[in-house]
């Protein structure tokens, strides 16, 4: 522009010829045209960028998974669907073959026909057993949706007991009735087997641990275990003392999870990545940890709210995730201790 404007005549002002009033400014009247023109291919290189960023954007996001479920073989005949794209409820287990099928757990009502449609991947046959591992809608939500036909829920006693007295929740602390097909058929006390597809699928009762009613479920021959929510692998856990749990109850359940494995058992935890018995020992050492830490803090002296905003769990921070944080963990271990 600078050179563009050291060619125009010494003289910036021109008389108009056929108006002698009238004096231009050329190298103004330059200034604002080249101005313009610039401004305009401005205007079109952040139109294209815009749309370019739009477009990378919209890609973008239709790359984020969908909400639904994968399924992964896990050993033998024994299949894991776990939500993808969002919370679908914990982790459900599979197994299919000649005898049938049996599904543990079922995830939220929301994503029902998403969960149909990924076990029709795998199979056209229908559930034949349900196996609740506990009482939380996020895992039986969809009970009453597969106990309308032909298939038959089981559980431990216990909880059967919960859904008639307390019935299901509905959120905000309210409930409703328990349909008669949203309750298992099929009860135990300690333990109960299911012979399926060449296994032995032992149903085994754990006490006041993740709740009043757990199962964990055996497949002896494909050496798999599905623990519902007494594991959460790889992340603090839930323990729902308001339905029976505790925290010792937790461990000691795990310890003994820990002892029916070998190096090559394969671990269905309620939420999380598959799992070992090396994650089970991890996730037990965490809990005594945690525990001893704030012990520490309660053996000082200190208020329950000094305890918390002292984050004496800090040490584990990898724990910590959407639903427990390190705060809500110290709340559990000190209710642990009470």
């Amino acid at each position: 522009m600078r050179n563009f404007c050291k060619r125009l005549p010494n003289s910036q002002n021109l008389t108009a010829p056929n108006n002698p009033h009238l004096r231009i400014d050329i190298k103004s009247l330059a200034m604002k045209t080249f101005t313009k023109t610039r401004l305009s291919s401005l205007i079109i290189s952040l139109g294209l960028l815009a749309t370019s960023t739009g477009a990378f954007a919209h890609g973008h996001e239709s790359s984020k998974p969908q909400l639904g479920f994968e399924t992964q073989l896990v050993s033998g005949n024994v299949y894991m669907l776990s939500g993808v794209g969002g919370f679908t409820g914990g982790n459900i287990g599979l197994t299919i073959g000649d005898d049938g099928v049996a599904m543990i757990d079922n995830g939220l009502p929301s994503v029902l026909e998403l969960l149909k449609a990924e076990v029709a991947k795998s199979t056209d046959k229908p559930i034949d057993y349900l196996i609740n591992t506990h009482v939380h809608g996020d895992h039986i939500g969809n009970n009453e949706a597969y106990g309308s036909g032909k298939t038959h829920v089981i559980s431990h006693q216990n909880l059967r007991k919960t859904l008639l007295e307390k019935g299901i929740s509905t959120g905000g602390g309210k409930s409703k009735p328990a349909p008669k097909d949203h309750l298992p058929v099929l009860t135990f006390s300690d333990q109960m087997t299911i012979h399926i597809n060449e296994d032995d699928a032992n149903i085994k009762h754990f006490a006041a641990a993740h709740t009043d009613g757990d199962a964990v479920v055996h497949f002896k021959k494909a050496n798999v275990i599905h623990t519902g929510d007494i594991l959460f692998n790889q992340r603090f856990p839930f323990i729902d003392t308001n339905n029976g749990g505790s925290y010792q109850g937790v461990i000691n359940a795990l310890q003994s999870i820990h002892d029916m494995s070998d190096e090559d058992t394969k671990i269905i935890p309620g939420h999380g990545p598959l799992a070992t018995k090396a994650d089970v020992a991890t996730t037990i050492e965490m809990l005594k940890g945690a525990r001893n830490l704030v012990q520490k803090l309660v053996d000082d002296g200190m208020s329950d709210e000094d305890i918390i905003a002292a984050n004496p769990l800090k040490p584990y921070a990898e724990f910590s995730w959407g639903f427990i944080d390190a705060n809500r963990m110290t709340k559990q271990v000190l209710e642990g201790l009470r």
